[in-house]
């Protein structure tokens, strides 16, 4: 039977988010998880329907899409189809092909698993090797150690506070309370937790999102941010430590982690918090 490229709805969402939980296990090269769906939740179920692409045969969901972005495919594969021919040929296909309603005509990027058959057949076409990433991991099996500050768990009573201090992290954020709301309400968020870290002053510093994929898989951390006025004062450390203890919680096998490499302060922190760095990955892309 053909492959199918599709738009899952709002109803399917729920059936690729638990793909993408199955597809999660130790060792796996870095690719889409179910928080990168979690975190786009915030835009609302409807953006995030829109934004999803799944491929399917006979059935059976073979490959992920998000459309994270002007122009950017994350693209995940079933583990056993990430080298299957027919799979990556259609792939191909569909995101060159401007009126498969993929990607649009001009510069594209393209996230795809290390490995994967498909990264193959894009560089043949004439992908190139964009900026690299640097991937990180954490252990969760031995105990993490306290943070040394005061930390909460956010709940509708302090979103404010988590939104402010993503605005205060990252600039050109427009994170707000309404989107906080909108991303808690999405089916992945039950498997999140999202935190705050405090000063002696009561002042929150820092703030993290962790996803879970379920019992014994890799958890992820996304996003991680300190305040701008807070920063060298070792709060993405300790902020760090209590994602990766409230992931162990959660049952995760691991804490995961990716940044641009070209970010060294996050790639020290991560480490200084027990992660270890793994070989960097890069995205494809297509210029004008």
């Amino acid at each position: 039977m053909a492959i199918a490229l599709s738009e899952p709805g709002v109803d399917g969402l729920s059936e690729a988010w638990g793909v993408l939980r199955e597809w999660q296990y130790e060792e796996a090269p870095m690719q889409l998880h179910p928080g990168d769906l979690g975190w786009f939740w915030r835009w609302g179920a409807g953006a995030t329907a829109a934004a999803v692409r799944t491929w399917r045969r006979d059935g059976r969901i073979l490959a992920v899409g998000l459309l994270d972005g002007p122009g950017l495919l994350r693209l995940t594969i079933a583990p056993d189809a990430q080298r299957e021919e027919e799979l990556a040929q259609r792939l191909v296909e569909d995101v060159t092909e401007p009126d498969r309603g993929v990607l649009p005509v001009g510069k594209a990027n393209i996230e795809a698993p290390s490995g994967a058959l498909v990264r193959e057949l894009l560089s043949e076409d004439g992908w190139k090797s964009d900026e690299p990433w640097t991937p990180l991991r954490r252990d969760l099996t031995e105990p993490v150690k306290d943070p040394g500050v005061r930390i909460k768990v956010v709940g509708p009573e302090r979103a404010h506070a988590f939104t402010a201090v993503q605005r205060a992290a990252f600039d050109g954020s427009r994170f707000t309370d309404e989107r906080w709301h909108a991303m808690a309400a999405g089916s992945p968020f039950a498997d999140a937790r999202c935190l705050v870290a405090y000063d002696d002053q009561g002042n929150a510093v820092a703030a993290v999102t962790v996803w879970s994929a379920g019992p014994d898989k890799p958890g992820l951390l996304e996003p991680m941010g300190v305040h701008r006025e807070h920063r060298r004062h070792g709060y993405g450390e300790a902020i760090t430590l209590a994602a990766a203890t409230a992931l162990q919680e959660l049952g995760s096998s691991s804490a995961i982690v990716c940044t641009p490499s070209s970010n060294v302060g996050a790639v020290a922190t991560y480490k200084s918090a027990g992660f270890q760095q793994l070989p960097e990955v890069r995205d494809l892309y297509r210029g004008a």
